[in-house]
């Protein structure tokens, strides 16, 4: 989009908003200019479906609201065909889904993926692949069901093999590895899904590099892809999975914590760091690296994506 096209978009997506009767109340007394001015900045900055609402005081569900009212205004990704060709449910409120595209979608491991359910048209959104390029081109894709999230309820809720899924172009997120340093690798929750797509690329071209990968999850019943995880760890010498369980009691003593707390614990001077997960867990993230020692240039977070 050029400028022109952004700040129209703009404009059309506060009309939307003023005409709505449950969000144009939030709009008395906002300098709608600013307001405008603010979202061209953030369409310009960032990948046309990641661009950042101002947060008015509006409810989570008033939020998505207005998030699709600018999905409406936008140009639609460049689009193909995919087809869900399994499903699981690994733990409530969570799906794995494997992805068909029609045509081989290139996709570097990190990156993130527009996806759209024709169960509701017109509606983007970002998920990362958890897995690099493979020889039949399929996408495994980690999805939480969010509240009031339509997409991602239905994602994980009501889609089954053999439906279609819309696929858009891949973008980067913060995420591609660099450099030949040894590894670091922090997830939380759906957050895993980019950095064990990291793991398997390590994997496809050893280098004799050493990653530890951190997996964060409340308790044990939440840690969802722990099969593959095992798998993974009991096929390469140089990887060490760590599991960190912020509610479980039964935990081990070295695996309780929040996941950036366990990972300090393994946190060594030659290695890039890499931190995805919640958004209330990348909030503090980059500082306690920082505090703890690690260079800014070595510190890698998902910074173009939303991650949500």
């Amino acid at each position: 989009m050029n400028k022109a096209e952004i700040r129209e978009a703009a404009a059309r997506w506060l009309s939307l908003v003023a005409a709505d009767a449950e969000l144009s109340p939030y709009l008395i007394g906002v300098d709608w200019d600013r307001l405008k001015a603010h979202l061209a900045r953030s369409l310009t900055s960032a990948p046309t479906d990641a661009a950042e609402i101002p947060n008015l005081g509006w409810s989570e569900a008033q939020h998505r609201r207005a998030a699709d009212y600018l999905t409406g205004v936008l140009p639609t990704p460049a689009r193909r065909a995919a087809e869900v060709v399994e499903h699981d449910r690994p733990c409530d409120g969570l799906a794995i889904l494997t992805v068909r595209p029609s045509r081989p979608l290139s996709h570097r491991p990190g990156q993130a993926i527009p996806v759209c359910t024709p169960r509701h048209p017109g509606r983007w959104r970002w998920y990362s692949p958890a897995n690099a390029p493979r020889p039949d081109g399929t996408l495994e894709l980690h999805v939480r069901a969010v509240p009031a999230g339509a997409v991602s309820t239905s994602l994980v809720h009501h889609v089954r093999p053999g439906e279609p899924l819309h696929l858009g172009p891949p973008a980067d997120t913060g995420l591609s590895l660099s450099g030949a340093r040894d590894l670091l690798l922090v997830a939380g929750g759906t957050g895993l899904a980019p950095l064990r797509a990291l793991v398997e690329q390590v994997a496809a071209a050893p280098s004799g590099r050493r990653v530890t990968l951190v997996v964060g999850a409340r308790t044990v019943a939440e840690l969802y892809d722990a099969v593959t995880l095992d798998k993974l760890q009991q096929a390469h010498d140089w990887l060490t999975i760590v599991p960190a369980f912020s509610r479980d009691r039964l935990a081990e003593p070295g695996e309780r914590g929040d996941a950036v707390t366990v990972a300090l614990d393994h946190l060594r001077p030659d290695q890039d760091v890499y931190v995805c997960g919640p958004p209330p867990m990348l909030a503090g993230s980059r500082l306690r690296l920082l505090v703890a020692g690690v260079f800014a240039e070595r510190i890698h977070l998902p910074e173009r994506i939303p991650w949500r």
